[in-house]
């Protein structure tokens, strides 16, 4: 964008008061030299026209002075500026891991597990928008529910569509942090992140969680792993013959397994007992993984002196005919 102009000689900016001092000396000059002649009686004299060459003879003065504050002006160099920034992203590729279980329809979190982990990892996809983001799930086996991408939108809006049911039901961890690894492993992106969020122990699958956590640490993937659910027994929805009702479940989160897996990548485990909680360790996450940005302004100087010089030229050039013109008599 352009800023303000800025004289490369700002010095020469003083001759500018050579300007006032030439009209003064100008009008003391034309008082003294103004002809007279003695009469006895000057009345008859007040009625003889002037002529409009009388009164536009100081406009020769005028164009000469003006010519010579923008030659001023020229000499000083002004000159104006654009100025911008190179900003170059090393990103992050993210892949969100979610289990989709039965027992993620628990309501110690509100509404329930699933919907809070949905809308608060929602929100972390929003504050990141310069990173690729993906999103695995997983239950009684995985699968890539979105690609690593860019695009915001899309993965919100798939993000509305997860539900639990939607697989065969079941905690296959492995699986769901080895198809994670998968879509990691030939990242070119500076870090390569896998947030896997779980409210269960593995039971199902067919890769160790273990040995998913080997080859991502062979891969540089650090993995971040959520324990989702509270301490004890958790309201858990049940189909009866009077309908749905809220009963007490144990809640059973391998924790030593999660937090082996972190401790392997190089990540950490965090306990989600509550929505806020929940949201904090997202918020720590975003902290921990933050994209480089490096910024290098530059800015590029323009001369702007030669339409000042042009137009000096031309008022001088318009004084010079007027002079060999209209007042031609005058001068002489």
């Amino acid at each position: 964008m352009m800023s303000d102009i800025t004289f490369a000689n700002q010095a020469f900016l003083y001759g500018l008061l050579v300007v006032p001092v030439l009209i003064i000396w100008y009008i003391f000059r034309q008082k003294k030299q103004q002809p007279y002649m003695r009469f006895s009686e000057a009345s008859d004299f007040s009625k003889l026209p002037h002529s409009w060459k009388i009164y536009l003879r100081h406009l020769l003065f005028a164009l000469k002075m003006i010519a010579l504050a923008l030659l001023i002006v020229a000499i000083a160099r002004p000159q104006s500026s654009s100025t911008g920034q190179n900003v170059s992203i090393e990103g992050i590729d993210i892949i969100i891991s979610l289990d989709v279980s039965g027992s993620m329809l628990a309501r110690d979190l509100k509404p329930d597990r699933l919907d809070a982990s949905k809308a608060v990892a929602a929100e972390f996809i929003d504050g990141r928008p310069t990173d690729r983001i993906g999103l695995v799930v997983f239950s009684g086996e995985s699968f890539t529910q979105v690609p690593l991408t860019t695009d915001q939108a899309i993965i919100k809006n798939i993000f509305k569509d997860i539900k639990s049911g939607m697989i065969e039901d079941g905690t296959a961890i492995g699986d769901g942090l080895a198809t994670a690894v998968s879509r990691l492993k030939d990242s070119k992106a500076i870090s390569k992140v896998v947030i896997l969020l779980t409210d269960g122990v593995n039971n199902a699958g067919s890769v160790d969680p273990l040995t998913a956590a080997e080859i991502a640490k062979l891969y540089g993937i650090r993995v971040y792993t959520i324990g989702v659910g509270t301490y004890g027994v958790a309201p858990y929805p049940v189909q009866t013959p009077f309908g749905i009702q809220l009963r007490d479940m144990q809640v059973e989160i391998d924790e030593p397994l999660l937090k082996q897996i972190a401790q392997e990548t190089d990540g950490r485990y965090f306990r989600a007992t509550s929505n806020q909680k929940l949201a904090e360790i997202y918020k720590e996450i975003d902290q921990l993984e933050r994209s480089k940005i490096d910024v290098t302004e530059f800015k590029n100087m323009h001369e702007e002196f030669l339409p000042f010089v042009l137009l000096a030229i031309a008022l001088l050039l318009f004084e010079f005919i007027l002079c060999q013109t209209l007042f031609r008599s005058i001068n002489d």
